[in-house]
C-alpha cells in the first residue's frame, strides 16, 4: 500500500480550507483517510501540524505531496 501525505478540501465554495491527512494514495482526494494530522487554511495562511505525527509517518515511508511537502518546511518539520 502506498502511503501519501496530502491535503483535503473542507469549507465552503470559494472558502476553501484544508486539513493535512494520510490516506492510501488510489482513496479519492476527499475520501477514505488512515490520519489527520494537520490544518491549513489559506486565507489567513495558519498553519497547525503535529511534527511527532509526520515525523513518524515519514519515517515509516509516506510520500509528500509537492504542496505538504512545502507546508511542512514553511513549519519547520522537514529541512
Amino acid at each position: 500500500m502506498a502511503v501519501k501525505m496530502r491535503l483535503r478540501r473542507m469549507g465552503a465554495k470559494k472558502a476553501p480550507t484544508y486539513r493535512v491527512i494520510i490516506a492510501d494514495s488510489r482513496s479519492p482526494r476527499d475520501g477514505r483517510f488512515i490520519e489527520e494530522i494537520g490544518f491549513f487554511n489559506p486565507r489567513n495562511d495558519e498553519l497547525k501540524i503535529d511534527a511527532d505525527k509526520a515525523k513518524t509517518w515519514l519515517s515509516n515511508g509516506a510520500q509528500p505531496t509537492d504542496t505538504v511537502k512545502a507546508l511542512l518546511k514553511k513549519s519547520g518539520i522537514v529541512d
